[in-house]
């Protein structure tokens, strides 16, 4: 919809004569511009009458950029050759959208907020005590726009910030929200805008006291008891959540600054020193624990009929209420020390993370603050708590019982009590006023649904409390990395488990490999686990575009946030990172890459299948393993000069297709990814071996590696060439050396050197042995027959 968000820069007026650039820029170059590929071209077809019809169809960059490809393929040999018809690959899809995006016209920030606020006849330029543009209708206030970078510089999972353009009008909700700008990868060149274009339409209409939780499962946008359920993107978790994050966050930065009922007070501090011995009396007249009662008959004239139309009510007794509700703040020692008792609470409290609040709900009556059925650890869906216009996130804590329990002296029994830490986007501040809302929502029948809710107010004695002046209570928040951790615990449990048992394959191969069907056996299902779990589940496949993200954070200053949004990601790059200097490359590309796996698995197919195995002759396949460095330069390089670009080019991993997509993605794609996988059912694990960019990376850093694990023995390669033939990745050279550089560590080559039965080496030590056996044996016969002759 936007050019800037998903092509980059506009097309210059006037484009750089680059032909004197090194080809694989220049080759990038006619990827986005065709009159670059027009020059590019010139020399090569200047003698035949081509040039006149690409002159008058400067819009077919296909044919364009397949003459830039020839004349690239003439004038530059050996392995640059190969490099602009797999770049070509990359170029065939990309070009009709490349083409529809260069017409779309550049907005100003002042149109985008035209569009926002259709109605409004006065926008005014950029505040200078906040980066806000108000926007009027004549003389009335419509709203606020704002780019969130000016607010938020929170860096999206590709490690560039996103520029979103975001409206609020004047009474605290959502006019829009607009991508102006970003790098997310799989937005760019996999499932394309319009999903993220899908996912921020949602804003538009809710209000910022919503409590916007995105969950895909009931993602159609309904309101259930105060949650906005928004949907997701499946296969973009991490960007969404960071999105979501920067709207939410963002926004409520703007409204406490520029709209009424939003501005903060003083934030409360409970006054850790103060302590009175209270019984339950005492706390309910001190003010400590407050009392809501809602009797039945408000109940029948909230709902417009008798209590007798639900069936789920059972029949109440006399003078009991429909819902008695008592409440109070547990972090406040006067109250919390009471109720719990010094162990309880101190036991809770250092449970708790910094800063983080808690409060207690007691409940009796036909209709108690959660239902009997209430699952510990949930956010209750009969309760909710507003301050300050905004939904204050309440969830259940699952901490009484046990050692921590409620005690006071003179405590009534109750049918339901909860300990529920608050917080959330919005924060909680004890000192200010706020509001319990129960939401009733009765059925009639399995047709009808009767709704209503209450409020009451919450107000805790100030002399519990210090008051601190603050900014912005939202700066105060644990960073978003930590809630991904949270969710993924699973994940992340499961992963290290199986990084912790591939460790001690590894530290002990030597005897391991002495049991060549139980090593066979894990290795393929390790292989499962990698491709299924790790890939295509849990999106663990790394990728050299996270390379581009490291040397570019580093260059703007490292952060390591970005790094922690995704935490299989983080894991797998960590301990890939430092396995490179133990073991080198082969560790993570023979057993933790899904796409490896994915080729490995072709390649035993095709054998089963009977297709015949083509071996590259070893002198050229020496010469095409380099290929895959001066494509990774290339990369790494157009990421420097514009990572819109490097992001195109990356498209030469088949990953994102294959991998994160699961195949389902734009057919030219699909062609590549797919010619790779068949292809490796003929020739094993080509794409690894020739292309891969990735694995050039880790086996450029895989050179400084601590050890050699892999043992030889002085017969290998003079005259044992048995390893060097079984070797498919032809990692091993006829002199019997190992290639680290290319070896994906598979460990057969150990199994046959400690196998007495196919090492050659063994074989004649056994020989020899049996030859010396026999001499001693004859030389023993003769003496005895001398000594008996």
């Amino acid at each position: 919809m936007y050019q800037s968000a998903f092509t980059g820069e506009s097309p210059p007026s006037q484009f750089p004569d680059l032909r004197d650039q090194p080809a694989i820029y220049r080759f990038g170059s006619a990827l986005t511009n065709p009159k670059e590929a027009l020059s590019l071209c010139r020399p090569a077809l200047a003698s035949n009458d081509s040039l006149q019809t690409l002159q008058t169809n400067k819009n077919n960059k296909s044919g364009v950029v397949m003459s830039a490809l020839k004349e690239l393929t003439v004038r530059h040999d050996g392995v640059w050759l190969w490099l602009p018809i797999l770049l070509l690959l990359w170029c065939l899809p990309v070009a009709p959208a490349q083409a529809s995006d260069e017409a779309q016209p550049q907005l100003s920030i002042e149109q985008h907020i035209q569009q926002l606020f259709p109605k409004a006849t006065r926008i005014e330029p950029k505040q200078a005590d906040y980066p806000v543009y108000p926007v009027y209708q004549l003389n009335e206030l419509l709203g606020y726009a704002y780019e969130s970078r000016d607010i938020s510089d929170l860096p999206g999972f590709s490690g560039k910030p996103l520029s979103l353009l975001i409206g609020i009008s004047a009474i605290g909700e959502f006019v829009g929200v607009r991508v102006l700008d970003h790098h997310e990868p799989v937005f760019l060149h996999g499932l394309g805008p319009q999903p993220l274009l899908d996912f921020v339409g949602q804003y538009q209409g809710n209000s910022l006291t919503d409590h916007i939780v995105i969950d895909s499962s009931k993602g159609d946008g309904s309101t259930t008891e105060g949650v906005v359920y928004f949907d997701g993107v499946s296969k973009a978790t991490v960007s969404v959540i960071i999105i979501n994050d920067v709207v939410l966050s963002s926004a409520l930065k703007v409204a406490r600054h520029k709209l009424e009922g939003f501005a903060q007070p003083p934030a409360a501090r409970a006054l850790m020193d103060l302590y009175q011995p209270l019984d339950w009396q005492g706390l309910l007249d001190k003010g400590y624990v407050d009392h809501w009662r809602l009797d039945i008959n408000a109940a029948e004239r909230a709902l417009g009929t008798s209590l007798d139309s639900y069936p789920s009510l059972r029949e109440p007794d006399p003078d009991e209420a429909f819902s008695e509700i008592w409440y109070s703040y547990i972090n406040a020692p006067s109250i919390g020390r009471n109720l719990l008792g010094d162990d309880g609470y101190n036991k809770l409290m250092a449970s708790l993370k910094p800063d983080q609040q808690v409060m207690v709900v007691m409940s009796n009556g036909l209709f108690t603050h959660v239902p009997d059925d209430f699952k510990p650890g949930t956010v209750p869906s009969r309760l909710a708590l507003e301050q300050g216009g905004l939904s204050v996130e309440m969830r259940d804590m699952n901490a009484l019982g046990g050692t921590i329990q409620l005690q006071v002296a003179g405590l009534p029994e109750f049918e339901q009590a909860n300990l529920f830490a608050v917080g959330g986007n919005a924060g909680f501040n004890p000192g200010a006023p706020s509001q319990l809302v129960l939401n009733l929502q009765l059925p009639r029948n399995h047709l009808v649904t009767d709704h209503a809710h209450f409020e009451a107010p919450v107000s805790f004695p100030p002399e519990l409390f210090e008051f601190i002046e603050v900014d912005d209570s939202a700066n105060q928040r644990a960073p978003l990395w930590v809630g991904l951790w949270k969710d993924r615990w699973l994940s992340i449990t499961l992963v290290s488990i199986a990084l912790v048992l591939l460790t001690a394959l590894f530290v002990w191969q030597r005897y391991l490999t002495r049991f060549p069907k139980l090593l066979h056996r894990f290795r393929w299902g390790f292989l499962f686990f990698t491709l299924f779990y790790l890939g295509f589940y849990a999106q663990g496949q790394l990728s050299v575009v996270n390379i581009y993200t490291l040397f570019l954070n580093i260059v703007d200053g490292f952060d390591l946030n970005i790094f922690l949004l995704d935490p299989v990601i983080f894991i797998l790059w960590s301990y890939t990172f430092v396995s490179l200097f133990i073991w080198g490359r082969g560790l993570f590309c023979g057993w933790l890459c899904p796409f490896g796996a994915l080729q490995e698995m072709a390649s035993w197919l095709g054998k089963k299948l009977g297709f015949r195995q083509y071996k590259v002759p070893d002198t050229i396949h020496r010469k095409l393993i380099l290929l895959k460095y001066p494509i990774l330069l290339g990369l790494v390089a157009t990421a420097f000069g514009s990572l819109t670009l490097a992001e195109r080019l990356a498209e030469i991993e088949p990953f994102k297709t294959s991998i994160t997509l699961y195949f389902d993605r734009y057919w030219p794609f699909v062609l590549y990814a797919v010619a790779l996988v068949v292809g490796s059912m003929f020739i094993h694990k080509f794409y690894c071996r020739y292309l891969c960019p990735l694995g050039a990376g880790l086996a450029v850093l895989g050179k400084l590696r601590l050890f050699s694990w892999l043992d030889r023995v002085d017969m290998c390669g003079t005259p044992c060439q048995l390893c060097s033939h079984r070797c498919e990745i032809k990692a091993i050279k006829k002199t019997g050396e190992i290639d680290y550089n290319e070896c994906i560590q598979c460990l057969e080559c150990v199994v046959i050197l400690h196998d007495p039965q196919q090492c050659v080496s063994s074989i004649t030590e056994q020989k020899k042995a049996q030859r010396q056996q026999r001499q001693s044996a004859n030389k023993e016969e003769t003496n005895t027959l001398i000594a008996t002759g």
